[in-house]
């Protein structure tokens, strides 16, 4: 029990600080602005959330193009020490060689969660009237991956169905992710 406790705890707090992580990652990449001048409430929680961590691998992690490798370095950092805890407490069960795979498997388990979540208040917010800085920020995170999708898909009677079919996409990735998870950790 206290076991189960203490795992949920760790997975919620490594949740939201990698996740935090690979959003900065994510919208960096996509150019949003999240500075203070920008108005981003989204983008100034993520810095607050990130920086004491992303801040200091910067110094030694220079960005590769558009891509803020401190950022992603830093999410599986904290996937990292989430899995070798675990694995401590769990009294060293399991190989050490098996913490780094499911760390990094933990890292791509939370980006296809966290574009499920986005694609869904994407969703909820395209219903409601009216057009708020947060809904634009939303947009412009789940728009690259709606995009082709939007290409194929027509409208169905006025309906935009492409966010419905990125949710099945991502499903059926954390289902294949999930199976790639076992085989990986069954070869270790």
């Amino acid at each position: 029990m206290l076991y189960q406790i203490f795992s949920l705890v760790l997975e919620v707090v490594t949740g939201i600080l990698a996740g935090a992580c690979l959003l900065r990652l994510y919208m960096q990449y996509q150019r949003i602005p999240m500075s203070v001048r920008s108005g981003n409430p989204l983008g100034q929680f993520v810095f607050a959330l990130t920086n004491w961590l992303v801040l200091p691998l910067r110094r030694v992690l220079p960005s590769i193009g558009r891509l803020d490798t401190a950022s992603l370095v830093a999410a599986f950092l904290l996937q990292l020490a989430q899995f070798g805890l675990l694995w401590l407490v769990a009294g060293g069960a399991g190989g050490l060689f098996a913490v780094p795979i499911l760390a990094l498997f933990g890292l791509l388990r939370m980006a296809i969660s966290g574009m499920t979540g986005a694609v869904i208040v994407y969703a909820v917010l395209s219903w409601l009237p009216g057009q708020s800085l947060m809904a634009d920020v939303i947009e412009r995170l789940v728009a690259p991956p709606l995009t082709p999708i939007r290409r194929v898909l027509p409208l169905f009677g006025g309906f935009d169905l492409s966010p419905l079919v990125l949710l099945l996409i991502l499903q059926i990735a954390a289902i294949v992710l999930g199976h790639l998870q076992a085989a990986a950790l069954l070869a270790v």
